[in-house]
């Protein structure tokens, strides 16, 4: 089953690779960003009770997708590691983790924003934004006990043990709303797909959220691929494959980060 994945074990392998896959990431992401972005905030139309509050949604809701989508990419990560010592999964746990964290507090920030009109407040201690303040103290732990050890082997131990036990918050943000009476409203997206529901927004504002919600997958694992060979590159800055692509000997073969 897990075949495929070996040869990816090499560094060398997941550097080059990744740098394959980087312009098929980055740019569509960016371009997909601007048109989703400029197409929901400029011309989807108001909402009839929320005006054009609403739009906050078109960040919000992405971010927030992606940074528990993330959170469980990290865990997988740190379930190889843990389980077949894989350094290179160990480190994309730690490339991982400050994109997640972004989009965590984006998620937050935003929610805040969106909150105070319509709810008259900043912030409440709603079992959604709780347990998704609570994903922000889990990315920030990763990342702490990453840098806690002089040991970077010891850290990475650490940090993914940290990620395995923490994804049980991820199952606890998404159905909060459900188990608990919350203000905040029901996922419309995943009520679309999990229960075949039609959507509770029109096309006009669906179609733009969407294409928000691929571009930010997107940019985002762009990212994260620019982090992780930067990481390899850190640590195997000894071995001769990653002298020559240092010093530009490859550099049309293979590039920078």
């Amino acid at each position: 089953m897990w075949r495929w994945l070996h040869p990816y074990a090499k560094p060398e392998a997941t550097f080059g690779l990744n740098q394959k896959i980087l312009p098929w990431l980055l740019w569509p992401g960016l371009t997909l960003m601007l048109v989703g972005v400029v197409w929901g905030l400029v011309f989807a139309p108001a909402d009839y009770q929320q005006g054009d509050s609403y739009r906050i949604i078109f960040i919000h809701v992405p971010a927030a997708i992606w940074s528990m989508g993330f959170y469980v990419g990290m865990a997988i990560a740190a379930l190889i590691a843990l389980v077949w010592q894989i350094r290179t999964a160990e480190w994309a746990i730690s490339a991982i983790a400050p994109v997640g964290a972004m989009l965590t507090f984006i998620s937050l920030f935003t929610g805040a924003i969106w909150g105070q009109p319509m709810w008259g407040t900043w912030w409440v201690w709603d079992a959604r934004l709780t347990s998704q303040l609570i994903l922000l103290f889990l990315y920030l732990g990763v990342m702490v006990l990453h840098m806690a050890f002089e040991d970077q082997r010891t850290g990475a131990k650490a940090a993914g043990i940290l990620a395995l036990v923490g994804v049980i918050n991820i199952p606890i943000i998404h159905y909060s709303v459900y188990w608990w009476n919350t203000l905040h409203q029901t996922s419309t997206i995943t009520q679309m797909v999990t229960r075949l529901e039609a959507p509770a927004m029109p096309g006009v504002m669906l179609w733009p959220l969407l294409t928000c919600v691929f571009a930010f997958m997107l940019v985002c694992s762009a990212f994260i691929v620019m982090r992780l060979n930067n990481l390899i590159l850190i640590n195997e800055v000894r071995r001769p494959w990653a002298i020559k692509i240092l010093a530009g000997e490859k550099g049309g073969k293979h590039g920078t980060v």
